[in-house]
């Protein structure tokens, strides 16, 4: 009964979407790995908590915003087939990724403050308004319209610490002896497989709203 109050039937769905999006590199995750490649964990700590708190940004529009329009059952179709929609164009851009050349040249500089750390992960997400789509997709789609308030703030709590504990594994990892030569080889790889996952999601959702 505590875990239904918090967490709805839908949590698991949205836990593996909102997993295979992180898996899926994109500007942040550059940002990430520029930053761990040259100062490792402890240049690039503050950037993990800035992107994760410009996700929660995000999150609370997606949740405001949600609060709504989920008693309007057109606009919610609406938003729902707009939302499988999106999950098909990430998946199919992702699907047509090519093998990168180079990851990002290294180079060695002062290590940045943790303010500037900080100001430079927030930046990268609130500047990438495909955020803010991705999320209300997440939100409205998956979780369906019973949702509460509670378990829609509960699952942005858990979205928030996911990336956050994602980005903190990415920075570690980068400051392992040849990784970069190896994300390298096997980046295009991850984006594809990522592809595939949401384009499966988007289908998923667009036969349940035709059904």
């Amino acid at each position: 009964m505590l875990i239904t109050t918090f967490f709805p039937a839908a949590f698991p769905a949205l836990a593996v979407a909102h997993f295979i999006a992180l898996l899926s590199p994109g500007q942040d995750f550059f940002l990430i790995v520029s930053h761990s490649i040259r100062h490792k964990l402890r240049g690039s700590r503050y950037i993990c908590l800035g992107i994760a708190l410009g996700n929660a940004v995000y999150i609370a529009f997606a949740i405001i915003g949600w609060t709504s329009i989920r008693e309007n059952p057109v606009l919610f179709s609406v938003i729902e087939v707009l939302g499988a929609m999106y999950l098909f164009w990430i998946g199919s851009r992702l699907l047509k990724s090519k093998k990168y050349e180079s990851l990002h040249d290294v180079e060695h500089g002062r290590m940045p403050s943790a303010l500037t750390q900080l100001l430079l992960g927030l930046n990268s997400a609130l500047l990438n308004p495909k955020n803010a789509l991705f999320y209300m997709s997440l939100m409205t789609v998956i979780l369906g319209s019973e949702v509460t308030l509670v378990q829609q703030m509960s699952c942005g709590l858990w979205m928030f610490i996911a990336v956050l504990m994602w980005n903190l594994v990415v920075a570690t990892t980068i400051g392992w002896p040849q990784i970069q030569r190896y994300l390298q080889r096997g980046l295009h790889w991850v984006e594809r497989g990522a592809g595939g996952v949401l384009i499966f999601f988007g289908a998923a959702l667009l036969i349940d709203y035709v059904s």
